[in-house]
């Protein structure tokens, strides 16, 4: 099938059970394999609150996501939504380019992760820096070649993956459950609120929060996924709110557990704090299978993302905010392979300077605050998209779609409004690492601007005549 320009259209290969299967793998992600202890660090054994109230975040959101993805069933997601609902172009520029880096420092994140997990897998306990660095870049051109070779080829290796994941989480909660019934741990300690500082409760729970809420945002990366999706506006409400309670219900279950089986403070040191429940609840549990397991989960991650970014960067190209080179799809494996590349090259580059960084300055903070900064742009686009439902209702569409009640947006809005601003506890570094992302996007939206004025285009705001959808 032929889309604009000559082009190829992108190949619908993914099915309700498919997609099930990535949003659960996107949401669960590496969040739940290593959030647990830093949410326990700043609330104490009740982890469930601040999860509790990710996930009823993370649902009004989703609700605002499913309004429009039903409405506008393209690639591109937030930016999509930006450009229709507003038409200005640096604002539809800034938002695509929030989400592209949202994703690709994810999944250059997760890479890094897998290379050192994967090193010590395989007996290697204190790699070199420049080793760690080749192996994360190797990974990055394996998902890369993934991505290239189909999108029904790159949902099934997540469903192989996705499958580790949840299996890596059942055990933790059989586990778990069974050292509680033999006597281990202590289950009261979920009920307690053991505070760090002379923080407020309210304080330390949002900042709390902001945590959980990072394990639980992936479900806005299944919406760039629209256009190869069977269905999409029948598909995506059943399967995003089955998907979005299933990982919700995962999340409480071994937050609780993990509390109860391990003491807090050894839960709270560390970065693979569901591997200390398994050490504690059952000692003779192969370490090595789980710690294979959370490989494997890292992995996913950086697939996802990627997958995301790469369709974020063909629908923006479509709509022609982004160069129309970015649009252009593989023949026969009908993929959209200069998008591919491109955020390719630039998760290769950000891993090439984040390994620098860490080598010049091992306690580097923009390292280890990465994932705020992430979750701190995301929270922003996510108050972005909230008002642009409230804007598009005037917009009318030819069939019927999913509609969030009017109160939900709103509301949404509100809550991450607050939780992007610095009345929330976040570490400054995170705020300067998301203005030097934002620095860079405004100098390439000046180029992409002075590009549109050479070639006659309107720089005010886009074509108003793609605005109808």
């Amino acid at each position: 099938m032929q889309g604009e320009a000559g082009e190829p259209e992108l190949k619908r290969a993914i099915g309700t059970k498919l997609l099930f299967l990535f949003i659960i793998g996107d949401v669960l992600g590496t969040g739940i394999y290593a959030l647990t202890g830093q949410v326990a660090s700043e609330v104490g054994g009740a982890v469930w609150i601040p999860f509790l109230v990710a996930f009823a975040v993370a649902m009004l959101t989703a609700c605002s996501y499913l309004e429009l993805v039903t409405k506008y069933p393209k690639c591109a997601g937030a930016a999509l939504y930006t450009h229709k609902a507003f038409g200005v172009h640096v604002l539809t520029f800034m938002v695509a380019f929030t989400v592209m880096c949202s994703g690709i420092t994810s999944a250059s994140t997760a890479s890094r992760a897998f290379s050192s997990n994967s090193l010590k897998l395989f007996g290697v306990e204190t790699p070199g820096a420049l080793v760690v660095t080749v192996v994360a870049l190797a990974f990055m051109l394996l998902v890369a070649a993934i991505n290239l070779r189909g999108v029904g080829e790159s949902v099934k290796a997540n469903m192989v993956l996705t499958l580790i994941e949840l299996s890596g989480l059942l055990i933790v909660i059989a586990v778990g459950a069974w050292a509680l019934l033999g006597g281990q741990g202590d289950l009261s300690r979920a009920a307690s609120i053991d505070l760090a500082s002379d923080q407020a409760p309210f304080t330390a729970i949002t900042a709390a929060t902001a945590l959980a809420f990072f394990a639980l945002v992936g479900f806005e990366d299944s919406v760039n996924m629209a256009e190869e999706t069977h269905d999409p506006i029948r598909t995506f409400p059943k399967v995003m709110f089955l998907a979005l309670g299933t990982a919700g219900v995962l999340y409480l279950l071994v937050g609780v557990i993990a509390v109860a089986v391990v003491p807090l403070d050894a839960l709270s040191e560390g970065d693979t704090p569901l591997l200390q429940v398994v050490s504690a609840g059952a000692p003779n549990f192969p370490i090595g299978i789980f710690a294979l397991i959370t490989m494997f989960a890292v992995a996913n991650s950086a697939l996802l993302n990627m997958l995301m970014a790469s369709r974020l960067l063909y629908g923006m190209s479509q709509e022609g905010v982004l160069p129309r080179f970015l649009g252009r799809v593989l023949r026969g494996r009908r993929t959209p392979w200069t998008a591919v590349v491109f955020s390719t090259c630039l998760s290769l580059i950000l891993i090439s300077v984040v390994s620098a960084i860490a080598a010049a300055d091992p306690g580097s903070k923009v390292v280890s605050n990465l994932g705020g900064t992430t979750s701190l742009l995301l929270l922003a686009v996510f108050s972005v998209v909230h008002i642009a439902v409230l804007v598009l209702r005037r917009d009318r569409v030819d069939h019927q779609h999913f509609k969030a009640p009017t109160v939900l947006p709103y509301i949404g809005a509100a809550i991450c409004l607050y939780l992007v601003t610095p009345l929330t506890p976040r570490e400054p570094i995170q705020y300067q690492i998301a203005g030097a992302l934002l620095t860079l996007g405004l100098v390439l939206w000046f180029f992409t601007w002075l590009s549109r004025r050479r070639k006659g285009l309107d720089t005010r705001v886009d074509d108003p005549a793609r605005l109808g959808g």
